[in-house]
């Protein structure tokens, strides 16, 4: 039996959320939440949660079903991720925004920090790329270290009509064409809808192998979907474990109680905090492993709370700005803002119990005591002494903030952290009244985008753009 499965494995493996420090009397000078502010408001928490529930696996809510039906999926994900690690030397995502972002997450998370530095035999994987962006200079850069002849291709998107997938898309089926005479099925894979859109067209032209992002699964949470564990298969890591971790915490969040509810309790200190005016969320993991959590939750936190309007077509302008930082790193060019600066942010903290690893700190400058207090100590004690000592600074200073705990970073932790962040977004989106699963404001620039490229249909925002006033050179100095 897989230790996973064992429930209490699993409820050693439990994350924590502590928000001690988010309450009036712990951070002190006039900042934070009363126990009496909790307590009159809970019905804005209950009211969420039973929103939410009434709306759960329909619509664009059909990732919460994502840790319980895919038995079948994983079989097929499985089987085809090693044959990829036997027969190929790179793996490549083609992809951006959730189609990039949770891979970079996970493979960060779960795999070696210097994974593609490592000799073949001690990577057991092929190595691994995300091309998340359409910078000229990253795509020559990515060729000059990959051979594509050698390599698999993962092209991810819903609709097939992403600029950025498809224009990279086509420079990679140029070169596995015309430059290696390559049958590109054999390089090649597609995420994508079953039903609509381009790239299931093309794939079924070209007789590629496809997976499917269901229909009610946005992407910025499409990572628990072939999205994010094809590319976590083939890099070796077990994605039953991952999902069964997402099931996991799940279940914890099953109660409108938000102090038994840790993902509703979070998106309700959320909300309060917010109509407080700390319109900034700092996302600080301690931890080397999650620099890229903080990437991920950035988009998921941003592009689905940032709205114009509410449900009811009123006017809202709600969200709150996400930050990525990083501890220790950030201590020393970040957090002495976080410390003085306006009272207008709330900073949360990952921490974890045990690092996979422990190195000592040798003894040496004997003569320098400030050196030498180090000596016998281990960078795990450091590292943890440098987040508490954070913690206390801010809080000393009024700041509110508040803490997740991991027990140790694995695939099952690692989908009990991602889950809770995608329920505390759709609690929150149920508190502030908005649709959390669409994005008009991306919507403009993709628009203006096609026209500025002469994408046929989009004639009239072409002379829109071509209307708009003209920068005066008085201002460009």
């Amino acid at each position: 039996m897989k230790k996973y499965i064992d429930k209490n494995w699993q409820n050693e493996m439990k994350l924590r959320l502590d928000y001690n420090n988010m309450l009036s009397n712990y951070v002190g000078g006039g900042q934070g939440l009363t126990e009496e502010e909790l307590e009159a408001n809970v019905k804005i928490a209950e009211e969420a949660f039973k929103s939410f529930e009434d709306i759960r696996g329909s619509g664009m809510t059909d990732w919460v079903n994502l840790p319980y039906n895919q038995s079948q999926i994983i079989e097929d994900i499985e089987k085809t991720a090693s044959e990829i690690r036997q027969n190929y030397e790179y793996f490549v995502v083609l992809g951006i925004g959730g189609s990039a972002l949770g891979p970079i997450a996970v493979f960060n998370a779960l795999c070696h920090l210097h994974h593609n530095d490592l000799p073949k035999e001690k990577r057991n994987a092929p190595k691994f790329y995300v091309e998340d962006n359409v910078d000229p200079e990253r795509m020559v850069a990515l060729l000059d270290v990959i051979e594509p002849d050698k390599t698999m291709f993962n092209v991810v998107t819903k609709s097939g009509a992403t600029s950025e997938t498809m224009a990279q898309y086509l420079i990679i089926v140029d070169i596995l064409k015309n430059i290696y005479k390559k049958d590109i099925s054999k390089h090649v894979i597609a995420t994508t809808s079953a039903s609509k859109g381009n790239l299931i067209k093309i794939a079924k032209q070209e007789n590629l192998k496809t997976f499917y992002i269901p229909d009610g699964v946005g992407g910025r949470f499409s990572e628990l979907c072939p999205v994010g564990l094809l590319p976590a298969s083939v890099l070796g890591i077990d994605i039953g474990e991952f999902l069964k971790g997402a099931e996991y915490m799940d279940k914890l969040c099953s109660t409108s109680n938000f102090n038994n509810n840790p993902a509703l309790a979070s998106a309700y200190l959320s909300y309060l905090t917010i109509k407080q005016g700390k319109n900034i969320s700092v996302m600080m993991p301690y931890t080397d492993s999650l620099k890229y959590i903080a990437d991920w939750y950035c988009q998921l936190w941003a592009e689905s709370l940032g709205k114009e309007v509410d449900k009811n077509g009123n006017y809202a302008y709600v969200g709150q700005t996400p930050v990525k930082s990083l501890g220790v790193t950030d201590q020393h060019s970040q957090v002495q803002l976080y410390t003085e600066g306006p009272f207008d942010k709330v900073v949360t903290f990952i921490a974890v119990d045990n690092y996979r690893k422990t190195v000592n700190i040798p003894n040496g400058c004997e003569d320098i005591q400030d050196v030498n207090f180090l000596c016998g100590h281990t960078l795990n004690e450091l590292i943890q002494a440098e987040r508490v000592a954070t913690e206390y600074a801010l809080t000393k200073k009024n700041r509110i903030n508040k803490t997740i705990y991991l027990p140790v970073v694995n695939a099952f932790t690692l989908g009990e952290l991602l889950f809770f962040f995608e329920l505390e977004t759709a609690y929150a989106g149920e508190m502030f009244n908005i649709d959390t699963y669409n994005q008009p404001g991306v919507e403009g620039g993709k628009n203006a985008t096609y026209a500025l490229l002469g994408r046929k249909g989009y004639e009239e925002k072409a002379k829109e753009l071509k209307n708009a006033p003209k920068k005066s050179l008085k201002y460009i100095i």
